[in-house]
């Protein structure tokens, strides 16, 4: 790389070496420096004191007890956090700039840089982004959102380099799902799609939030090989992620908490990092007082009998049969795609085809004069993509209190007990702070506790927790867990529970239905 004259005339730029505790100067090896950092993230001091430097040839791996500070951190090197002191330079982009320029052409650093977030929202064929949850379930109004070859097609800059829409489909396992609407994606497929989509912008620097989260155990598995193989076309790789979770590829470890790096290690040596911090708990007594009282058992409350649900050709579910009684908690696993979704849609009544099904819910069969609403107000549901469907003025609150109504928004006026209710639930769940926020702008963590909040609320007799604590950090999944568990140890509340990490599940929840399973042992034409 040519040296940028502005940097090197005069006085170089120096940094501090970790190892050596030097100034050196600034040499033409580094890709991204942060220096001296103070750093404002959501409107919070997140970093004290940021110091970061990115060679060519490392490809990190950045863990933290928390996932605000990570997020925070790839914002950072993004260059879309506040920096009251400190600064952030980004040689690998000079020749860049430069070149586009002298042509007159409008450019940016971030032109070399793709990120995939862990909040990335979709929109439809009109470039509007007003789906709602219910359009995935539904064959025809799902048409009004893009195939994802559609969807690559329109979003993939028009850049020259060496991927290409089928390269980068048969390295991510998108090639079955290019004629597929991607609101019929499961939440893994999501995430392969917005890597494929971050490739096609030709990137020098991939910047990934946590991306292993919603994948399934295979797809773990081969996220090595992945990298390794946009390594090997040059890119340059930083993820966040868990230190037990470091893929192939990664050649860097850092530790962050609120002053900036704490540790860095090379592969030779990477540890399994421990921050040191307890989890934060709840007052387990106050979160008694909330949850509905035992019942007698009175039966089955879900009854599924010989259920299929296809769409054209693609037969998704295949004659399941099912049973959940009251008090029972049980893991619902399976593959990327093998249905899990579709089968959560149909307990809390968003799919359409369940009419023609045999399925009773709390002892009254769908299609019998029930409403939607008679189908949902038993029934507690959190997913992280909700989110995605709550409008812009939805604040932490008015989410929380939707759950009375189970409405994606609050659209009516709430009583002054319902009020109240929702604020004990933001105290317990410590998010006073933020209550008037929109949701869209909280952490993901805050996000995830507002969507337990807003199912628990109304006392339901089923929680549904579809990977409900997906994209937390270990500190935060922890405490997700060991809420649940005293959820399970306080109310007979029936609990279905979807994971692909066995470290997440509760240890009550003791019945499992593995569709995975259940498809291998069906017809091998379906």
């Amino acid at each position: 790389m040519e040296k940028n004259p502005a940097l090197f005339k005069k006085k170089p730029i120096l940094y501090l070496h970790k190892s050596t505790r030097t100034l050196k100067p600034l040499t033409s090896n580094i890709l991204i420096q942060v220096e001296k950092a103070t750093v404002q993230y959501l409107g919070k001091a997140t970093f004290q004191q940021l110091n970061f430097t990115w060679e060519k040839g490392q490809h990190w791996a950045i863990t933290a007890d928390s996932g605000l500070e990570l997020t925070a951190f790839l914002e950072t090197l993004l260059g879309t956090t506040h920096l009251p002191d400190g600064h952030v330079v980004r040689p690998f982009s000079e020749d860049y700039i430069r070149t586009k320029t002298e042509q007159g052409s409008v450019n940016s650093f971030r032109d070399l840089i793709a990120y995939v977030s862990q909040q990335y929202r979709f929109r439809n064929k009109s470039n509007l982004q007003n789906f709602y949850f219910q359009q995935r379930f539904n064959s025809a109004e799902s048409e009004q959102a893009a195939t994802v070859r559609e969807y690559l097609e329109e979003n993939s800059p028009q850049i020259p380099g060496p991927w290409s829409l089928e390269r980068v489909a048969e390295l991510l396992r998108l090639n079955t799902l290019l004629d597929s609407s991607i609101l019929k994606l499961s939440n893994g497929e999501t995430r392969r799609l917005a890597l494929a989509l971050g490739l096609l912008r030709q990137p020098k620097i991939f910047l990934m939030d946590q991306p292993m989260t919603g994948l399934d155990q295979e797809s773990r598995a081969a996220f090595g090989d992945f990298l390794q193989a946009i390594i090997r076309e040059e890119i340059h790789v930083l993820i966040t992620t868990s230190s037990r979770e470091i893929p192939a590829g990664i050649t860097h470890l850092a530790y962050l908490n609120s002053i900036g790096i704490g540790n860095t290690w090379t592969s030779e040596f990477f540890p399994e990092v421990h921050g040191g911090l307890a989890p934060p708990s709840w007052d387990w007594n106050l979160l008694k007082t909330f949850l509905p009282k035992n019942k007698e058992n009175k039966g089955p409350i879900v009854q599924l009998r010989d259920v299929t649900i296809q769409y054209g050709d693609k037969r998704i579910l295949n004659q399941l049969n099912w049973e959940i009684k009251d008090g029972e908690r049980w893991l619902l696993k399976g593959p990327n795609g093998s249905g899990k979704s579709t089968l959560i849609s149909l307990l809390i009544g968003e799919n359409p085809q369940a009419y023609s099904q045999h399925i009773v819910l709390f002892g009254r069969k769908r299609g019998s004069g029930e409403s939607i609403w008679d189908v949902k107000r038993p029934i507690g549901f959190v997913a992280p993509e909700l989110t995605r469907f709550f409008p812009s003025n939805q604040t932490c609150r008015k989410v929380v209190l939707s759950g009375f109504f189970d409405t994606m928004g609050l659209f009516k006026k709430t009583t002054p007990d319902q009020e109240s209710k929702a604020d004990q639930w933001l105290g317990l769940f410590q998010l006073e702070e933020v209550k008037d926020q929109p949701i869209s702008r909280l952490s993901l963590g805050q996000q995830r506790w507002t969507l337990l909040a807003r199912a628990l609320i109304k006392a339901p007799s089923l929680l549904i927790l579809d990977e409900a604590s997906q994209g937390l950090d270990d500190l935060q999944r922890a405490l997700f867990k060991l809420t649940i568990e005293k959820i399970c140890e306080s109310t007979s509340m029936a609990i279905v529970f979807v994971s692909h990490y066995a470290s997440d599940i509760p240890e009550q929840v003791s019945k499992t239905l593995d569709l995975g399973i259940l498809k291998t042992e069906k017809s091998p034409n379906q």
